[in-house]
């Protein structure tokens, strides 16, 4: 009878934590589809343009990077236009050292926002557009400010869930 019923203790002791583990575990996806739900909120509000209507891409290189955004349709001239006014004024901004939009579209200050701040005048951010969007390409030869672009840009490839490389590419 005492095998009998700790038995039955053990299995509903069993029972609770996988009940509590399984929990737990949607607790976390539910916070991560509440983070990703405010990035995108964010994102649309900051940039000034619908993240379901377009594509970001990140790309690191070994002078620096670049950063990427075209509409997801070639007829939507909107969008387009929109990208482009963002990239441009983004460009402008970083190179003020104002990262003010990223740090509000991630709620965090983004890794290397301190150094690419401090290192500003090292760093030519150059916006150019592009047949759906456009692109901000990232240049230094300051090695500090290199590791830094590197760790913005992993970050965003990383939050923002865009499949791209962390490696270093040899091409641009």
């Amino acid at each position: 009878m005492k095998s009998l019923l700790r038995t039955v203790v053990l299995s509903a002791c069993l029972v609770a934590a996988a009940a509590a583990q399984q929990s737990s575990s949607s607790g976390s996806s539910s916070s991560q589809r509440d983070h990703e739900a405010a990035l995108k909120s964010h994102g649309d509000h900051a940039m000034g343009f619908s993240q379901d209507k377009s594509t970001h891409h990140f790309y690191l290189f070994a002078d620096g990077g670049m950063i990427q955004v075209e509409a997801s349709s070639a007829k939507d001239a909107e969008t387009k236009n929109q990208i482009q006014m963002h990239l441009n004024h983004i460009a402008q901004m970083f190179a003020d050292g104002n990262f003010k939009i990223p740090m509000f579209v991630h709620d965090e200050v983004p890794p290397g926002v301190p150094v690419l701040q401090q290192k500003k005048t090292d760093i030519v951010y150059k916006f150019e557009k592009t047949e759906f969007g456009g692109r901000v390409r990232v240049t230094t030869k300051n090695a500090e400010a290199l590791h830094a672009v590197h760790d913005f840009l992993r970050y965003q490839i990383t939050d923002h869930k865009t499949g791209d490389s962390l490696e270093v590419s040899t091409s641009k």
